[in-house]
């Protein structure tokens, strides 16, 4: 990076777009750390995502609903990038933009949380909360008589209602529990079960083309 690079960075900081839930938060400290000399500041802003959980994700707006408006703040010139989960991210970005940088990938698996050391262990009928369809679906082929239950909002909300007693178990991510350092019982789920999505674990960084601010993620 130049003199004259560092030095507009010092009058402008580098304007990180993220997700206001507290996994996002850390995702997005975590690219910070990778980018040592250049001052940044974090834009925290609320998706349709975050916003609606009373309906699963296919009938709010599918994947797209936790990054489009990230992307609507690069193209409007209020973040110089966006950080996102790459599972999250569609095939087709906002056109005008493009994924920069994805930083080394977390442990891929699925987690059962809770005090049952397997899907094996599970009693007959017990009630597991998800909010992803590839997970329903697999739980249902291995265990067709779990009843799966909607859950979605952030990772502490959902352990607070598995702490409640609304569930039985609960599937999130290896990474998201690794990154949020959260001391609660799981155990990682064997692949040939339970198949990691696309991308799980992995962190993405979106910019706008073109831009020379942005070009510093890059470096």
């Amino acid at each position: 990076m130049t003199d004259s690079s560092q030095t507009d960075f010092a009058r402008s900081p580098l304007i990180l777009a993220s997700r206001k839930s507290q996994l996002a938060l850390a995702q997005t400290e975590q690219v910070r750390r990778a980018l040592v000399d250049i001052p940044t500041e974090i834009l925290g802003l609320s998706t349709t995502g975050d916003e609606v959980l009373d309906r699963p994700l296919v009938e709010v707006g599918g994947k797209g609903v936790f990054i489009k408006t990230l992307e609507a703040a690069l193209l409007d010139g209020r973040a110089d990038a966006a950080v996102h989960s790459l599972k999250d991210m569609e095939t087709q970005l906002a056109s005008g933009t493009e994924v920069s940088v994805v930083l080394p990938r977390e442990d891929r698996c699925d987690a059962l949380v809770g005090p049952y050391p397997s899907l094996d262990d599970l009693p007959d009928g017990a009630h597991i909360g998800t909010a992803s369809v590839r997970r329903a679906a697999l739980l249902r082929h291995y265990r067709p008589d779990l009843n799966i239950g909607l859950l979605r909002g952030n990772v502490n909300s959902r352990l607070r209602r598995l702490e409640a007693g609304e569930f039985n178990a609960i599937i999130l991510a290896v990474a998201g529990l690794k990154r949020l350092q959260l001391d609660c019982a799981y155990t990682a789920l064997d692949e040939q079960i339970m198949p990691a999505a696309a991308a799980q674990g992995a962190i993405a960084v979106q910019v706008a083309l073109g831009g020379e601010r942005a070009a510093a993620v890059q470096t």
